[in-house]
Order: C-alpha cells, then sequence, then structure tokens
C-alpha cells in the first residue's frame, strides 16, 4: 500500500497530549484524512477512516438504542476482519468494554464467558455460530452474526445515525481478556482505557504513524494482536486483516501491501523462516517487527534478524500487564538470549519464595514483578484471584506477579531462568496444565497425572501428559488422549500421553515436573 491506495500523502506524525480514548482519535483522523484507508480484511475489502467512523457510530447508536449503557459489555466471538473491528470501536464509542472470545474454546467455556462478562450482544461469524450453538432458554444475549448481511444490517442504526456522545474515561474498562481454562469459569483480565492509552503513548517508538501499514496476522482475540492495532489505529494507520495466518499468503499480502509493520509469535517467525519461499519475497518495506507471547529462542532472532529488513523487537510481559521488557535485537544482537531492559515508567523487580523484595544485582535470582501505567484493572468478578495476582512493596505500591524467575545480567538485561506457574505455552496462547490435569482425573482410567510442556517445531510448546493408571485398566492411551482432546479446546490438546508407574515427587511430595520434561522424547 501507497500512498495513492491511503489517500493523500499523510501528514508528519504529531506528538499525543494526554489521555484520548481511541474512538476520539479515529474521529480526528476521520475528519482531517476521510479517505485515507483504515482496514483491509482478508476479501481486500477496505474501510476508510470516514467509513470506519461512521460504521462506528451506527453500533454505538444501535447499542444505546438496545438500552445499553456505559459500563455495560458484549462479547465477539469471530475471526479478524473489518466488521469486527467495527463493532468492537463502536462498542468502545458508546462506553462498553469489549469480550473477545476465540472460537476455539468448547461451547460450555465460551458460554462461561460470556455470561461472566455480562455481555448485552454477542455478535459472532460462522466460525463463532459454530464454537456456540444458539441457546433457546430466552436469557441468552442477543446474537447477531457479522457476516450475514441481512442480520448485521438489520440490527445496526440507520445510516447517518449519530449516538449520544460519552465522555469516556481513563479507568472505565476497554476490554475484558479471558484466560484460558477447561474448567470452571477463565479469568477474565479486565484492561482500561489508561492501560491501552499507556500503549499509545508508547507507539512513537515503534515508529506508528499515517503511514503505517500493519500487517495482522495474529487472531483479534489475543491481547499481543491489540498491542498493536491500537497504536496503529491511534497514529492514523491501515490495519491489513488475516483471519488465519498461513505462511504463503502472509508473504503475499506484506509484498502486495508494502508491510510496514507486524507482529507475531515465535512459532509464526519460525514457519516463516523454514518456509522455502521466503527470500523471494521482497520484504524491504519492513520497518518493524514485534514478538511476544512466548520464549523467542536466541538463534530465532538472528536468523531473522539475518534475513528479514527492518527492525526487531521482543516485548516481555504479561496480559495482565504490570511490568514489560523489551528487546531492541537489533540494537543489541549480542543480548538475543535476553528479554531486554524495563520499558520507560516501568519497575521491574525480583522476590523470593516468601514475596520479600530482592536486591537488583547480577546474579540474584527470583520471582519477576512488575508496575507500570499499563497494568489490569483486575480479574472480573475474582477478587481473590486478582489479591493473590498482586504484591505490595514497602511504600504499598500495587505490583502484577508474573510468576516467571529471572536474573538481571551486569548491563541491566533480564534473562528468564523458568516459570514457576506451570505454564504451557502453544503457538502463542497460555495452556494451563493444572485445567488439563483436572479434566483428566475426571477419567475413571486415571488415578493421578501430570501435564508438562515439551518442545514442539509447530508449536513452539505442545502439552503431553503422564498418567498413573488405576489398578486393572485397561485403557489405551491414545483412547484417554482423544477423549480428553474432545473436551477441550483446540489450543489446549494433548500431543501425547504416556502411563508411567508412579510420578516422580520430591521429599515433601510436589511432582517433579522438571525430570518428566527432561525424560520425555517423542515416539518414533
Amino acid at each position: 500500500m501507497n500512498a495513492s491506495t491511503t489517500g493523500a500523502t499523510p501528514p508528519p506524525a504529531v506528538p499525543l497530549p494526554d489521555f484520548q480514548a481511541l474512538p476520539d482519535l479515529i474521529a480526528g483522523h476521520a475528519r482531517q484524512r476521510p479517505q485515507a484507508t483504515a482496514l483491509i480484511d482478508g476479501n481486500e475489502q477496505r474501510l476508510s477512516y470516514a467509513e470506519l467512523d461512521a460504521l462506528m457510530d451506527r453500533v454505538a447508536a444501535a447499542l444505546q438504542r438496545d438500552g445499553c449503557r456505559p459500563g455495560d459489555s458484549i462479547a465477539i466471538c469471530a475471526l479478524a476482519g473489518n466488521a469486527y473491528l467495527a463493532v468492537f470501536l463502536g462498542a468502545l464509542r458508546a462506553g462498553l468494554a469489549v469480550a473477545p472470545l476465540a472460537p476455539g474454546g468448547t461451547p460450555a467455556q465460551i458460554a462461561g464467558m460470556v455470561a461472566d462478562a455480562g455481555a448485552r450482544h454477542l455478535f459472532v461469524d460462522a466460525a463463532g455460530d459454530a464454537a456456540v450453538p444458539p441457546d433457546g432458554s430466552g436469557a441468552a444475549p442477543q446474537r447477531i452474526r457479522l457476516d450475514a448481511r441481512d442480520s448485521l444490517d438489520s440490527w445496526l442504526a440507520a445510516a447517518g445515525a449519530r449516538p449520544q456522545p460519552v465522555a469516556l474515561q481513563p479507568e472505565w474498562p476497554f476490554n475484558i481478556i479471558y484466560s484460558s481454562g477447561t474448567t470452571g469459569t477463565p479469568k477474565g483480565i479486565v484492561q482500561s482505557h489508561a492501560m491501552r492509552w499507556a500503549q499509545v503513548r508508547r507507539a512513537e517508538a515503534g515508529g506508528y504513524g499515517p503511514d503505517t501499514v500493519t500487517l495482522i496476522a495474529t487472531p483479534l482475540y489475543s491481547n499481543t494482536t491489540l498491542v498493536v492495532v491500537v497504536p496503529t489505529l491511534a497514529r492514523g494507520g491501515a490495519l491489513v486483516l488475516m483471519p488465519r495466518f498461513d505462511t504463503a499468503a502472509y508473504l503475499l499480502l506484506a509484498e502486495a501491501h508494502r508491510a510496514t509493520h507486524t507482529m507475531l509469535v515465535p512459532v509464526q517467525y519460525q514457519r516463516l523462516m523454514q518456509f522455502a519461499g521466503f527470500d523471494g519475497h521482497d520484504l524491504s518495506s519492513f520497518r518493524f517487527k514485534a514478538c511476544t507471547s512466548a520464549p523467542f529462542r536466541a538463534e530465532l532472532k538472528a536468523e531473522v534478524l539475518r534475513r528479514w529488513p527492518g527492525a526487531l523487537t521482543e516485548y516481555y510481559g504479561m496480559t495482565e500487564g504490570g511490568g514489560s521488557c523489551i528487546l531492541y535485537c537489533h540494537l543489541h544482537p549480542h543480548k538475543l538470549h535476553t528479554v531486554g531492559q524495563p520499558a520507560e515508567q516501568h519497575d521491574i523487580r525480583l522476590i523470593d519464595e516468601d514475596g520479600r523484595e530482592l536486591p537488583r544485582g547480577a546474579g540474584v535470582v527470583g520471582e519477576i514483578v512488575g508496575r507500570s501505567p499499563a497494568m489490569m484493572s483486575g480479574y472480573r468478578n475474582q477478587p481473590e484471584q486478582t489479591r493473590a495476582a498482586e504484591w505490595h512493596d514497602a511504600q504499598g505500591q500495587r505490583f502484577i506477579r508474573t510468576g516467571d524467575v529471572g536474573r538481571f545480567d551486569d548491563d541491566g538485561f533480564l534473562v528468564l531462568m523458568d516459570r514457576r506457574k506451570d505454564l504451557v505455552i502453544s503457538g502463542g496462547f497460555n495452556v494451563y496444565p493444572s485445567d488439563l490435569e483436572a479434566e483428566l482425573r475426571a477419567h475413571p482410567a486415571v488415578a493421578d497425572v501430570a501435564v508438562v510442556g515439551v518442545p514442539s517445531a509447530e508449536w513452539g510448546e505442545t502439552p503431553v501428559a503422564f498418567v498413573v493408571r488405576r489398578a486393572g485398566d485397561r485403557t489405551a492411551a491414545d483412547e484417554l488422549r482423544q477423549w480428553l482432546n474432545a473436551r477441550v479446546g483446540k489450543t489446549q490438546r494433548l500431543d501425547d500421553l504416556r502411563f508411567i508407574a508412579e510420578l516422580p515427587r520430591s521429599a515433601i511430595g510436589k511432582v517433579l515436573k522438571r525430570e518428566l520434561r527432561d525424560g520425555y522424547r517423542p515416539a518414533g
């Protein structure tokens, strides 16, 4: 995409003043550069800033017509597309929070998240519609198809409609991101407009501006994606949306639209580096490539730097916010084994197992906690879980616990050692072993079980279960694995299941998952 396809030559980016809500920034772009391209979806359908702004107005007016008020919420369960973002942003304009949900979840999971969010409306496409069977009880939220013109158009307010103005406040919820889970309701991470504004304020360091073309290849229900969507639109750039990641299609889109920015998870970088035709594509337009959500191997970072033009930046942090570290890989090629240094206004500290602050010095290892302007408000409807995720220093300042263990080197770069929480990050998404273990224990064949993450060429990591069978049971391992996989979301499915006589444990009875992980060898 060049100036001829995004409207007139864009004006230079200007520093942003104190808090402005994203919908208001988009309205400003619509006034100043109405014909500039804002969104391009997988079918090459485009929305200019004027068209996006008008559609947001119709969404906001329709929600107000339906009785929605600031503080209410909607849910969206769909693949990335122009209508998805227009509804998301229109709901924000009306003062609502948005709960973006993964179509890959089970019906029970999605229904639980919709209920937990208190969603008044549920927007779906074909993928979301298949994932969430209609509820005929009468208690379900209003259901609207994003990809069915007669459904969305008949719900929208009339063309030219304007909503009642809402003065969005920094502390109001922007979105609710749900953690993965297979039992009960996953935790809803509430992120405020202030948290998103903090990311906009950081946009200048990423080179976002009116000439930005950001290629989106991760789902819109992921915080990873919103980290680049928000600053792109806030600064007047264009988004190119991929409903699903495909290596060949990604490269074609990047070349055709002269993409300047992208955010990918490590497994996507790995697949692109392994693609036979990668070096045949002109990717010289790229200025900013980012990575987050999973461990990014130093060797892979080095290969991306060598073969792909433009800067490479790694972000370390949590969806819950708190403290983040940034590694500008192109500026510090000798630090690729680290996750960088604390971002500006981000306070990263280490604590011991008893919650005592450790001195910050080379070689000191502890749990990583962080504080910054970008912090979750809390877990929705789960005050105890919120308190458990927090740590307070001697002055009473609130930090978010990461559950990760690390140390700082002599130059102040953070080196990750291990994850204290037994989290598996598969394809950039969090999988909690304890959830899978609880589900497996419901099967009559299982006496004991431990789930660990093992390296995967395809996903970065993948979950594997080690099961102690009940005496006399003859259930086959693959039968039990398929039973579990039918009950969980797509990203949570076991790659392998092994029967063992007993789980290795420490003297105090803790399962030694490192021994299981280190001793695992794939079949064949």
